[in-house]
């Protein structure tokens, strides 16, 4: 069965907004939906907010969209670096800086409105933008951009990017590359040299020891820095709908997202996903988890225990034991969060707020806090205090 990715599936439909440059947001600009008056939050702080039960993390949500400065509703990536945000979205790269945004366009050099991915190399603090015409370095406040016309890059869609010391992974679609920022030399992966059955690449993760790529319809490809040899994970039981074979591999040939973390690989793919030891693999699916849908466009590792999972229908937070998930209601787009322990008890805690949309693309970490990327506005995640 063919499958469009809902990369292609959104941008299409959302290309055609028209380009316009934005300034950054004034001290009028209406506060971004979930904020609290200076009233609310002394009332508030007399009270100890709620917690979910086992301890799972409990959110106030601020969500920013066109009414606050965002270029575009539909937030594709969200990146933290340090008290700055960055979003990339449909219509331009914004920064979250001093409560203000900041666009930037192609007018500013962006390769292409559309931003798809987000890095940050935290040696040099320089930013880089995947994006559906190219790659772009956002520099102290100047804009390089690469395309298959003025350097190696292997394809100007750019859907993952990963920063891993003195190199830049990249996951386009025709291929992988990497740039040396050293040697300013490219280096290209392909069917031709790697055991890369289809040549789309939809996600990388990069670290010394190990680099991964999830691949579009030819699963995860693993490369071991030291050897420099390339291993191929699949799914066993082949491209189908159907699990055959529970935690004997990779849960589907088509992969989203990749996350490496303290020797762990979490995949996610458009139906369900995976943990790696380097051993065994554990999968995780909606009618055996705590997840919402089977259909997962992000997943991010915290640590060997811990991941969030960004789907269609909600954000998922697992512990290594229990989940809890944070959305709008499908029915009536109340705030909602559900908790689900060990034995599969589901239980609802009250909340106020919740994420912009329950279709989740991204997610990133500030402290304690959280930053979501979703269809209709990025979401900002206040952890609350017992």
């Amino acid at each position: 069965m063919k499958i469009i990715p809902a990369f292609a599936i959104c941008t299409a439909a959302l290309l055609a907004v028209p380009l316009s440059r934005v300034a950054a947001s004034s001290p009028s600009m209406p506060a971004p939906t979930g904020a609290s008056s200076a009233s609310t939050k002394v009332a508030a702080a007399r009270v100890a907010p709620p917690q979910g039960p086992q301890g799972l993390p409990h959110f106030r949500f601020e969500n920013f969209t066109t009414a606050n400065g965002l270029p575009n509703d539909h937030v594709f990536a969200v990146l933290v670096d340090g008290d700055r945000i960055w979003a990339g979205t449909d219509n331009g790269l914004a920064l979250y800086e001093n409560r203000a945004w900041k666009v930037y366009t192609t007018a500013d050099g962006l390769a292409h409105r559309a931003v798809l991915s987000l890095a940050l190399d935290k040696r040099t603090g320089d930013v880089w933008a995947g994006t559906m015409g190219g790659l772009s370095r956002i520099s102290g406040g100047r804009i390089d951009s690469f395309t298959q016309l003025n350097s190696g890059l292997s394809n100007d869609v750019v859907y993952g990017i990963s920063i891993e010391d003195e190199n830049v992974w990249i996951a386009t679609a025709a291929g992988a590359c990497r740039l040396n920022l050293r040697t300013n030399q490219w280096s290209l992966y392909n069917e031709r040299n790697t055991p890369m059955g289809e040549i789309w690449t939809y996600a990388v993760s990069a670290t010394p020891t190990k680099v991964y790529y999830g691949i579009w319809g030819s699963g995860v490809l693993e490369l071991d820095q030291k050897t420099g040899k390339w291993d191929r994970y699949d799914d066993p039981d082949g491209e189908n709908e159907m699990v055959l074979f529970k935690d004997q591999g990779l849960i589907h040939e088509i992969v989203t997202s990749v996350s490496y973390v303290e020797n762990i690989l979490w995949a996610a793919t458009y139906f369900g996903d995976s943990r790696y030891d380097g051993r065994y693999w554990h999968n995780f699916l909606k009618k055996d988890s705590g997840l919402p849908s089977n259909f997962t466009n992000q997943v991010k590792g915290v640590d060997a225990t811990r991941a969030w999972f960004c789907t269609d229908k909600g954000l998922a937070y697992y512990d290594g034991v229990n989940w809890a998930v944070y959305t709008p209601s499908l029915e009536d787009g109340k705030p909602q969060m559900t908790v689900r322990d060990a034995a599969g008890k589901v239980t609802p805690v009250a909340v106020t707020t919740a994420p912009a949309h329950n279709y989740i693309l991204g997610i990133d970490f500030q402290g304690e806090d959280i930053w979501v990327a979703t269809a209709k506005g990025l979401s900002h995640g206040i952890r609350q205090k017992e």
